[in-house]
């Protein structure tokens, strides 16, 4: 029977979305996905995923997923990553098949506790056997939250780094020095949750927002899964020359662990208003260009932004420092140890913020052009 040829084109033109989740894990995790509901980021499916019942009733996402039922008897993990971690494996179908068919996905959670800390490495890890491609952005402990905490967020963090592609980590300590010293605790939570927010909408609307030069799914998978160091920067600016102060901003900030030098992957994204013009983006991209390695794979899109007015965003990527060192240490034996994922570090710059081609990649082409 031969199919309809509307039907045809509708598969066709599904083809071409990337499927992208947001899984929140643990109460950190499930705050920031409430923050990002909030906040209307668009084309992805949020999860919340706890061993806390009670906690649960409070998510604002779709989908809400309670694991470790028998084990913990849906009052949480008491702190503790090994429960954390075996709730998860009890429930490890449910999560198979939460991850299955995705494209991406992004495993936010705040490390320290307990749910957080032990299901996101397992979460992770059948995210990646399922062919996702997978993302970790979390946050560490505040210091006058205790050392323990911090020794368990540590722990946490080298179990993540060995089932991510890449890892976002943001410190909360440094979150204080642009907080009002007279704010509320809770403000200092909700400034982290946002952060998070800010780190996962500037990776997803890269692909699901339509642009002037867009960027594809296969673009972002090539960089984010390059491998070794790396490091995520935001510049904003306005008036005149804004594209270049915004991307020296980006590339320049003191604060990044890593310059973009030796950096072989590079994606740049460049959002403006309906003024942004394309020179003003070839120019950001040439600053950017100039400081990373020769070879390096740099990927570059824009997009327009009614509400952003005078102002300019520029988001960079830049991964695949190990490879660029380990060509200069030839002879040296291979490293036979399980690859790690990249971290990104983000600059303060960041928390302030409330292709190399002309021609455009297939994806999102027809979503813009409304085919």
């Amino acid at each position: 029977m031969k199919p309809r040829d509307d039907l045809t084109q509708a598969g066709r033109h599904l083809e071409h979305f990337a499927r992208i989740k947001v899984l929140g894990v643990g109460g950190g995790g499930c705050n920031a996905v409430n923050r990002m509901i909030e906040e209307g980021i668009h084309g992805v499916e949020f999860v919340a995923i706890n061993t806390d019942a009670q906690a649960l009733q409070q998510s604002l996402a779709p989908t809400q997923v309670r694991i470790g039922e028998k084990l913990t008897k849906g009052l949480g993990s008491g702190g503790d990553p090994v429960i954390g971690a075996k709730a998860a494996e009890e429930s490890t179908e449910v999560l198979r098949e939460l991850v299955n068919g995705t494209d991406m996905v992004f495993i936010t959670a705040g490390l320290g506790g307990g749910t957080g800390t032990g299901a996101a490495p397992i979460i992770a890890k059948l995210a990646k056997e399922a062919g996702a491609l997978t993302i970790g952005v979390v946050t560490k402990p505040f210091e006058f939250e205790g050392k323990r905490r911090m020794k368990v967020a540590e722990e946490g963090l080298e179990k993540l780094k060995s089932n991510v592609d890449t890892l976002i980590v943001i410190p909360n300590e440094r979150l204080l020095q642009i907080v009002d010293r007279r704010a509320p605790i809770a403000v200092a939570f909700k400034v982290a949750d946002d952060v998070l927010r800010q780190g996962i909408q500037g990776i997803s609307e890269i692909i699901t927002l339509p642009g002037l030069i867009n960027v594809d799914f296969a673009d972002v998978r090539a960089i984010m899964a390059e491998g070794g160091s790396a490091l995520m920067a935001v510049g904003r600016a306005s008036g005149e020359n804004r594209a270049v102060q915004a991307a020296e901003k980006a590339i320049g900030n003191t604060l990044l662990d890593v310059a973009i030098d030796g950096a072989r992957g590079i994606l740049i994204n460049v959002r403006g208003g309906p003024d942004l013009g394309i020179h003003e983006v070839r120019e950001a991209a040439d600053i950017i260009r100039r400081t990373a390695d020769p070879e390096a794979n740099i990927i570059f899109g824009a997009a327009i932004e009614p509400d952003m007015g005078d102002e300019i965003q520029i988001t960079v990527i830049a991964t695949g420092f190990d490879a660029a060192q380990k060509r200069q240490s030839a002879g040296a034996p291979a490293d036979k140890t399980k690859q790690r994922a990249p971290v990104i570090k983000f600059p303060e710059d960041m928390w302030r913020a409330s292709g190399d081609g002309d021609e455009l990649p297939p994806f999102l082409q027809k979503r813009f052009r409304g085919d």
